[in-house]
C-alpha cells in the first residue's frame, strides 16, 4: 500500500518496466516518525528525501530570537528534505518534524545517485520534481512580497487544502508570514463574511 502511493507519484511523469520498479524499491526504506520526532535536525547533513505515505511533516527555520519559520509542509503524496544539503551533503539549515505520525519512504542520496546509473529515466524524474519545486519557492517568494496576508492564505488553502482544518492555527499563520494573533483575527473576518 505504501509503495502503491510512491509508485502512483512516479508515474506521473515517467513509466516504468517491471525490472525498473523492481530495482527503485530495492533501494528505497520505510520509516516511521511519531509525533514531534525530527526527520532533520538544523546543523545536519541531509543524507534522505523523504516521500510522505501517511501523516505530515513541516520544514522550517528558527531565527536568532527563536522564532519558527514554516517554509514548507509534505502531506501525502509529497516529498521533503533539506535541498541544500541533500544536493552538497554540507550542514543544513532546516528542521523537519513530524506533526502527527508519519509513515514515510526513504530515499538517500547514495541510492538516488546508483538509481540514476540503474535507471536513468529517474534524472528526469527528479529534474522535474526540482523544477517545480524551484517554481513554487520562486513564487512563493514574490507572493510574500507582493500580497495581502488575506491574499497569502488563500493560495495556502489551494496549494495544501487537505491542511487547512487539519494543522494548528499557529503553523499556518507561520507559513504565511502572520503572527498567531493576526491570523486568528484575519480568519475570523474572512469567516464572518462568507
Amino acid at each position: 500500500m505504501a509503495f502503491d502511493l510512491l509508485l502512483n507519484n512516479v508515474s506521473r511523469y515517467i513509466h516504468l518496466t517491471e525490472a525498473e520498479r523492481d530495482v527503485f524499491l530495492s533501494l528505497l526504506q520505510l520509516k516511521s516518525f511519531k509525533r514531534r520526532q525530527f526527520f532533520l535536525n538544523e546543523g545536519e547533513i541531509c543524507r534522505n528525501s523523504a516521500f510522505v505515505v501517511s501523516g505530515c511533516l513541516r520544514g522550517y527555520t528558527v531565527d536568532k530570537n527563536g522564532a519558527e519559520h514554516v517554509l514548507s509542509f509534505a502531506p501525502p503524496d509529497w516529498w521533503i528534505a533539506d535541498m541544500y544539503s541533500l544536493i552538497s551533503q554540507k550542514p543544513g539549515t532546516l528542521n523537519i518534524e513530524a506533526l502527527e505520525d508519519t509513515e514515510t519512504i526513504l530515499l538517500s542520496k547514495a541510492n538516488q545517485e546508483k538509481l540514476y546509473v540503474e535507471v536513468p529515466k529517474f534524472e528526469r524524474f527528479f529534474r522535474i520534481l526540482i523544477e517545480n519545486s524551484l517554481v513554487a519557492n520562486q513564487q512563493r517568494l514574490i507572493d510574500n512580497l507582493s500580497l495581502t496576508a488575506e491574499e497569502r492564505y488563500s493560495i495556502f488553502c489551494k496549494r495544501y487544502p487537505t491542511l487547512i482544518d487539519h494543522l494548528p492555527q499557529k503553523q499556518i499563520a507561520s507559513y504565511i508570514g502572520v503572527t498567531p494573533e493576526f491570523f486568528s483575527r484575519m480568519r475570523s473576518e474572512i469567516l464572518r463574511r462568507s
